[in-house]
């Protein structure tokens, strides 16, 4: 495992990237799901494409708590029951709800392999071997960052999942028309499944008070918030009359 400083570089790093990521998505889009487009590339299934690229950080994460000398450390086995609760939804159950026959390029895979890989190495690096022995004793699970992280960690888990489910369900089977989601907190924001996942993440950070979460949180808010903006503009064009501009907003409610 790296040492301190060179873990902390590492961060550093990974948070220059992330403001990197953060301007180029604004020029760039992601291609898939609304913006997929055949210049990404060779492509696979969708349901295929999101297996192959989250399962690597759920996977890894488990290798790094089994091989680590805390293995048995009540709060950090909590903190790898939250984290992993999100990328068991993500890798082996929100791939089965998707409808449709979409498509996934596979260097969008090959790049989120890659980030959840460097993203293991972050929260379980820092986890299970970097961060001071006593960091988190016991007490912790009853302290304010825990109890308020935990909070917004559930919260943000429950926007998400509802959210996708409101957008799953927009459509009746054969139905290709477009249509704007207006249930839940898509009647605050038009990307409310991403502002799900983004709280989600912020809670982590809280709740592990470390700089890797926050890290993460930073990534989280600029892979999504590019792309919500992107939406928001798909939107405006396909239900002006629909999509209240000075209520909602795209991806922070009242704020962005």
């Amino acid at each position: 495992m790296l040492s301190l400083e060179t873990f902390h570089l590492f961060l550093g790093i990974m948070a220059v990237l992330a403001v990197v990521v953060f301007i180029c998505l604004f020029h760039v889009n992601a291609g898939y799901g609304k913006f997929y487009g055949p210049q990404w590339g060779p492509s696979l299934d969708n349901r295929l494409g999101w297996v192959l690229m989250e399962a690597p950080v759920f996977i890894a994460m488990l290798l790094l708590w089994w091989f680590s000398d805390r293995r048995g450390d009540p709060v950090r086995l909590v903190f790898l029951l939250l984290f992993e609760l999100h990328y068991f939804h993500r890798s082996f159950i929100f791939p089965l709800q998707i409808r449709g026959r979409s498509r996934m390029p596979l260097s969008i895979v090959l790049m989120g392999v890659l980030f959840n890989t460097l993203n293991a190495l972050m929260q379980g690096g820092w986890i299970f071997y970097l961060s001071p022995g006593q960091a988190y004793p016991l007490s912790w699970l009853t302290g304010l960052p825990f109890l308020a992280g935990t909070l917004l960690f559930f919260v943000g888990m429950a926007v998400n999942i509802r959210s996708d489910a409101v957008i799953r369900h927009l459509r009746k089977p054969g139905d290709n028309a477009h249509y704007l989601p207006k249930e839940g907190m898509f009647r605050y924001v038009t990307s409310a499944n991403y502002f799900g996942e983004f709280l989600e993440w912020v809670g982590f950070a809280v709740l592990t008070w470390s700089w890797s979460g926050a890290v993460f949180a930073l990534w989280t808010f600029a892979n999504l918030a590019p792309r919500a903006a992107r939406i928001y503009d798909l939107y405006c064009r396909e239900f002006p009359d629909e999509l209240d501009t000075q209520r909602v907003k795209r991806i922070i409610p009242f704020v962005y």
